[in-house]
């Protein structure tokens, strides 16, 4: 909440929790100093054993070994280090004969968030190929496809655990296998997943995963990267040795003890109470005429409900629910900021007409059930009397 106003935007980022700061404050404080080795200072190795405590905190969440985790300034680093780092370790050098890399082939699908895409993208211009996989009208990958797309030069896949946008989850399990099968690195987005959802690393065969702290009521400025032992991966940020010589850079222990404490205070019954509401505000809002559910109806987080609604604008609905006391999204965080239609919403298939229409709700542990029914009343309202005067014409 923001005084009276009811939060629905948590996809883009959450309140911090009193007790996230609480565990965070006497690092800021206290225990200062500087993570130095175990045969450094006393304040020094205190800090120390406090990072590796959150770092086995969050590696546990993944069921991931504790020198398996890295961290991060968020999310946008992690993908950032997961592509990047992987196209330098093991991309075919220009000009080599059989070069020592393996290939320069990278496969994403359409609808992955920017970090993801971007540094696609990036890599393409410095000479990758990247095959973007279409989706299906829920969002979907096609695993056939992912299996046809897959060549002797591809070095790694690139699929989101879920959407930022409809929530869709993806088989990451069904990818992996299939990755694992082809010889091929696998790394997947989790940021508005984990830990909400499970993925458990010791059964699903993924090398790479991208987790964050920022939408789980954790501090923003800290976040991960999963590195399954034997991964090749090239350090891109020079500097000092911390992070297993993987990332350099001072830690961010009262982000790190930030996070960890967030990630325990995520529980399976927290998770239901969400999900019962985001279940109930889409039952009310698909009674409301000319609506549309994006996403899989059942396959998504249970946190999201994404709706497109016809003859009227997404930015229209969000301004007039601002102005009610509603905080919602007309897409991702990114492109709430941006006229341009919805990438993700194309990618399934939807025309312009059905992107510039949809609005994003993203439920947090501090919503309450009657919030859900606000906001639909409000919607109601607010469409109906925005298509009374739409130029955008009704059936």
């Amino acid at each position: 909440m923001f005084g009276e106003f009811v939060y629905l935007d948590n996809a883009a980022a959450t309140r911090l929790d009193e007790r996230v700061l609480g565990a965070m404050t006497p690092y800021f404080l206290e225990t200062y100093a500087v993570a130095t080795s175990q045969f450094g200072y006393s304040p020094g190795i205190e800090a120390k054993d406090a990072l590796e405590e959150a770092r086995s905190t969050i590696a546990r969440a993944l069921s991931a070994k504790p020198e398996e985790f890295i961290f991060t300034s968020g999310s946008t680093e992690s993908s950032n280090m997961a592509l990047k780092g992987v196209a330098m370790a093991l991309g075919a050098r220009s000009g080599d004969r059989r070069p020592s890399g393996k290939g320069k082939h990278i496969i994403i699908s359409k609808i992955e968030d920017f970090p993801v895409l971007y540094s696609a993208r990036a890599l393409e211009k410095q000479g990758f190929r990247v095959t973007y996989l279409d989706v299906d009208e829920y969002g979907r990958v096609n695993l056939d496809q992912l299996r046809q797309a897959i060549t002797p030069e591809t070095i790694l896949v690139s699929i989101q655990t879920a959407n930022q946008e409809i929530g869709t989850l993806q088989d990451v399990a069904a990818i992996g296998a299939i990755c694992r099968e082809q010889g091929v690195l696998f790394h997947t987005d989790a940021t508005h997943s984990f830990p909400r959802v499970l993925l458990d690393v010791r059964e699903v065969p993924v090398d790479l995963v991208t987790v964050t702290a920022h939408l789980i009521h954790g501090p923003k400025g800290i976040g991960g990267l999963y590195v399954r032992k034997g991964t090749p991966l090239v350090k891109w940020m020079d500097g000092g040795f911390q992070e297993f010589n993987l990332r350099a850079g001072e830690e961010n222990i009262p982000g790190a003890i930030g996070f960890a404490t967030a990630v325990k205070l995520v529980t399976p019954e927290e998770t239901a109470r969400l999900q019962d509401m985001r279940d109930r505000l889409i039952e009310r809002l698909l009674q409301i005429p000319h609506s549309r559910l994006n996403g899989h109806p059942t396959l998504r987080l249970p946190h999201n409900a994404n709706v497109s609604f016809r003859f009227v604008e997404g930015e229209s609905i969000l301004l007039h629910l601002d102005m009610r006391g509603f905080a919602v999204s007309t897409g991702s965080a990114c492109f709430s900021r941006s006229l341009e239609a919805s990438h993700v919403i194309l990618g399934i298939g939807g025309n312009h007409e059905r992107a510039h229409g949809s609005v994003r709700f993203t439920f947090g542990r501090f919503n309450k059930p009657e919030d859900v029914d606000a906001v639909a009343d409000a919607i109601s309202e607010v469409i109906a009397a925005l298509r009374e005067i739409s130029p955008l014409g009704k059936e």
